[in-house]
């Protein structure tokens, strides 16, 4: 079975700033795949490679065999969650309109959705644990209310990949162990892909499958706990014990890292 996504030999500029480089990433159905890395490694960049609002510099990216661009104008291959979901208090929509407006790339704005996507979404909005809160304001709702609408929204088409930008921001540390529980939950009844980004080492490891470490390239593709100890002192400047155990790192301040220190040998194990 071919990957569901496939980036190959990627590299990105922005003029004359290299941003990515030689980013190779296999991606089968069925994982959840955490990416993390410092500020300013590249993976927010990556992400809107994904989603097809940039163009690669050089190198391919596909998703379910579709250049990306292709994979989003479908509307039933790629799901995604943005970072930031803050909503203006006078937004006119409930939590229902809000969901069904996932469906609409899939039906196309000038057709009506399908009986049974409309029945998805509403299955959906009773998974999510928000039943309740469908009729009401959707920026009315609490951080983690929203997190759960906005991935039902994303859901609402049945797409094959589902992308997370830092879907932990803003929750506390008992929200957070709230939405990886759930997280887990909905991708295995879903059977989906996910691709999960954040530098938040301790959500990320204890919700995927395999775990890469992109700064600028990727130095490491495995799983979470056979990161190498180094790396992460390197890239984080904070202690790998800290993913899930004792205090926060505070990984949010990283520390400045020199790339080329970083490149592991050729021929090390685990490395993608």
């Amino acid at each position: 079975m071919s990957p569901l996504v496939q980036i190959s030999h990627l590299d990105f500029a922005y003029g004359q700033t290299l941003v990515l480089k030689h980013v190779d990433l296999t991606i089968e159905s069925g994982m959840m795949v955490g990416i993390i890395g410092p500020n300013g490694g590249g993976k927010t960049t990556l992400l809107r490679l994904l989603l097809g609002l940039l163009k690669p510099t050089r190198g391919s990216i596909t998703i379910d065999g579709l250049t990306p661009e292709r994979a989003i104008a479908r509307g039933d291959v790629v799901g995604y969650l943005p970072q930031n979901s803050a909503l203006p208090a006078n937004f006119p929509l409930n939590v229902r309109q809000v969901v069904r407006l996932g469906l609409a790339g899939k039906a196309g704005l000038l057709r009506s959705p399908s009986r049974d996507d409309v029945n998805f979404s509403e299955t959906l909005i009773e998974r999510v644990g928000i039943r309740e809160l469908a009729e009401q304001p959707i920026a009315q709702l609490s951080g983690g209310q929203m997190q759960r609408a906005l991935i039902a929204r994303a859901l609402a088409a049945r797409p094959k990949l589902l992308l997370l930008d830092e879907p932990t921001t803003g929750i506390d540390r008992s929200g957070q162990q709230r939405f990886v529980d759930f997280l887990k939950d909905i991708q295995r009844e879903l059977g989906l892909t996910v691709i999960l980004v954040s530098h938040d080492l301790r959500a990320v490891s204890a919700v995927s499958d395999r775990i890469a470490c992109l700064n600028v390239t990727v130095h490491y593709h495995d799983v979470p706990h056979n990161m190498p100890r180094e790396l992460a002192n390197q890239m984080f400047s904070c202690d790998l014990e800290a993913m899930g155990l004792g205090e926060s790192c505070g990984c949010d301040r990283i520390a400045p890292v020199k790339v080329s220190s970083l490149i592991p040998s050729p021929g090390t194990p685990g490395e993608g």
